[in-house]
């Protein structure tokens, strides 16, 4: 979807005045902290001034935003396809926002590892919530019984493991970056 010019400057616009009522600024207190007057400011956000790049500099710098989020205007990917990784029972999205976050959809069937050495340990960061059936998490030596809708979040340098109890279970897990790495070296 193009945007022509007067289309991008009302969006920018709009995502002025909603950034600055979301962080319960007035009028004078964004113009303040980005060194415009009020009525500067008043005008900018009402279409009765165009907008220029020093200005949208500072206000993007004064509502702790960048200018590149201020003029995106992309809304034809909203939808987020997953790859899907069949031989693992996986499917894996990537988060545009958050380049540095990665989120895997998985289905479990067996339960977690007997085995102490089964369990993985690696740097970064997990969080996982349960979609349905009833999850064990074993983290170093506690065990964990995680129901639908309960969410657990870890330090991935302790060792773990996860799996279904009583039946098959679903959840979400994401990782950061570390994290990502070493799953999808094991997946």
């Amino acid at each position: 979807m193009k945007q022509d010019e007067g289309d991008l400057e009302s969006l920018v616009r709009k995502r002025l005045r909603g950034l600055r009522l979301s962080r319960g600024l007035s009028l004078d207190q964004l113009a303040d902290r980005a060194k415009l007057s009020q009525s500067t400011l008043s005008r900018i956000e009402n279409g009765g001034r165009r907008l220029a790049l020093d200005q949208l500099v500072a206000l993007a710098r004064a509502l702790d935003t960048t200018v590149d989020q201020l003029v995106e205007s992309h809304v034809d990917d909203v939808v987020n396809m997953p790859t899907i990784d069949s031989a693992h029972g996986l499917l894996r999205w990537t988060l545009r926002s958050q380049p540095n976050l990665f989120v895997v959809r998985q289905r479990l069937t067996a339960p977690p590892p007997a085995n102490p050495d089964r369990m993985h340990a690696h740097p970064g960061r997990e969080w996982l919530v349960v979609l349905s059936g009833t999850v064990t998490l074993l983290l170093g030596q506690r065990r964990y019984r995680l129901e639908p809708n309960q969410a657990a979040e870890f330090p991935t340098m302790l060792p773990h493991a996860v799996g279904a109890e009583e039946g098959p279970a679903e959840l979400l897990g994401i990782f950061d970056t570390d994290a990502r790495r070493d799953h999808q070296r094991g997946a």
